[in-house]
């Protein structure tokens, strides 16, 4: 049977050319790692892999997903069920694959080998061992911090309360000044509002923008902030800032891409503007939504604000690497016992709010 154009989807197509090739690539390394020296091969590969510049691995790479391109078509021909079309096929589809058994399919088979395939390559690149994680001396360490928990010194409790008061403070002007921000961006980052076809350029790149901010995490965005502004609670709250502004913007455009039209369509009905018709068809909507997330994201910030102050961010992060490198266990067991009741108060807390506010 020849393939017809019109019912070919672009996305099962790109889905099916991208996995395939991943799933070649992990495929390839578990052969050569098994049929050589295991973890040796797997370092050889990686470091010659390495050495190739950006050119000969994007001209290689799209070689090989221009391969699995054809190789998708071939299966759709075949009526061969994929991962990509179990996705994005439509709904009639859908229902003919779910019929059959997970593992009695193409795509429950290639998925499961590729699973296991990646989890192989990871113990290989991660260097898991049990040996490791029983030596004695790595035990005894551990063995330290957990008697400097039991035995903590808490003479250092007002210092950390202290600073524990600063994490608290970094995580809160990160989230207020975000939320303004993030509101403002979520709709012109959702796609039901945006339109217009200059309207929705302008959301594809701005969710391009905002997803590239938040797949950098805040501890390297701590880092880059530390060499800008300096060290200290002014670089943590930056660090905290652009990614909570980032991820709500996110959280917020996907609340309202899911509203109900009836009350958009019954503005615009009236003759009213853009503006007026997401302030009043809109808003109303999403507001307890946007509380919602706002309390978890605040949460979030609070446990993230301990982390940052490991690279320079300020906080009870900062005194605890300080103690940690010193090895003095009873001042880093009272440190960890303040954050995890700050932390532990935070969640109980703003789990409670949501749930008030469904």
């Amino acid at each position: 049977m020849s393939i017809n154009a019109k019912s070919l989807n672009p996305k099962r197509i790109t889905f099916d050319s991208v996995f395939f090739a991943l799933s070649l690539l992990i495929l390839f390394f578990v052969g050569v790692s098994i049929a050589s020296q295991f973890s040796q091969a797997f370092d050889f590969l990686t470091k010659e892999w390495a050495q190739l510049n950006m050119g000969k691995l994007a001209l290689g790479f799209g070689a090989l997903v221009f391969f699995c391109a054809a190789l998708s078509l071939l299966f759709y021909n075949q009526h061969v069920a994929t991962l990509g079309e179990y996705l994005f096929s439509n709904a009639r589809r859908k229902q003919e694959i779910a019929h059959m058994s997970f593992l009695g399919s193409f795509y429950g088979r290639h998925l499961v080998l590729t699973f296991v395939g990646a989890l192989y390559l990871s113990i290989l690149a991660t260097g898991a061992s049990i040996y490791e994680l029983t030596d004695p001396d790595g035990f005894a360490g551990a063995v330290n911090l957990f008697s400097g928990l039991i035995h903590a010194n808490f003479d250092l409790l007002p210092t950390a309360i202290v600073e524990v008061i600063e994490t608290i403070f970094i995580a809160f002007l990160a989230t207020v000044v975000a939320i303004p921000i993030a509101f403002v961006l979520s709709f012109l980052c959702a796609k039901n509002i945006m339109v217009h076809p200059a309207a929705f350029a302008f959301y594809a790149i701005m969710r391009t923008i905002l997803n590239i901010t938040r797949s950098v995490e805040p501890l390297i965005w701590a880092i880059i902030f530390s060499v800008w502004v300096g060290i200290g609670p002014f670089a943590g709250m930056l660090a905290l800032l652009l990614h909570s502004v980032a991820s709500l913007a996110k959280q917020y455009s996907e609340i309202v891409e899911a509203v109900s039209d009836g009350p958009i369509e019954g503005i615009r009905s009236t003759g009213a503007n853009a503006v007026q018709t997401v302030w009043f068809a809109v808003v109303p909507q999403v507001v307890l939504p946007y509380i919602a997330f706002t309390i978890y994201r605040w949460d979030i910030n609070v446990r993230m604000a301990t982390v940052i102050g490991l690279v320079g961010g300020g906080g009870i992060g900062t005194l605890l690497i300080k103690y940690q490198g010193q090895g003095m266990w009873p001042e880093v067991g009272c440190i960890i016992i303040v954050i995890a009741a700050v932390v532990w108060l935070m969640d109980t807390s703003s789990a409670y709010i949501r749930e008030a506010l469904k």
